[in-house]
């Protein structure tokens, strides 16, 4: 018998702060939905944006730390698998709900305004020599 893959990655922002909360035996889990955004041409070479909107699930230690520092807005890398669950509602009707149960999570950080130290700094690749500097004519 051959196995399948269920593997997702994501990056994206969160569209609220994460919903914690724990199971009967003290296990943390963390819900919040996360937009994805692409951008796609049209007939008359016109670009329209597309967001797709899912729902993530943490567990764990994971959710502990999603908890506490996730916000509304961040951006945030999710790698796990899809997940899709059923119920019954009040009226009895079949309801269905698809997740990604996040296994990896990366926060990127959010940088502030006039915040030199989260942008990534630039190396230089080329350098004059210091006998060379005086020959410059500036």
């Amino acid at each position: 018998m051959s196995m399948g893959v269920n593997r997702v990655i994501l990056i994206g922002h969160l569209g609220k702060d994460p919903e914690i909360k724990f199971t009967p035996s003290g296990v943390a889990l963390a819900k919040f939905p996360m937009a994805t955004s692409s951008r796609r041409k049209d007939a008359e070479g016109n670009y329209t944006d597309y967001t797709e909107w899912h729902n993530i699930i943490l567990w764990r230690k994971q959710a502990e730390v999603a908890g506490e520092y996730l916000k509304k807005g961040m951006m945030v890398y999710i790698e796990g698998r899809i997940q899709t669950r059923s119920w019954e509602d009040d009226q009895g009707q079949k309801r269905y709900m698809t997740e990604i149960i996040g296994e990896r999570m990366q926060m990127f950080p959010k940088k502030a305004e006039g915040d030199q130290a989260a942008a990534p700094k630039k190396e230089k690749t080329e350098e004059v020599p210091p006998e060379e500097e005086e020959d410059l004519p500036f």
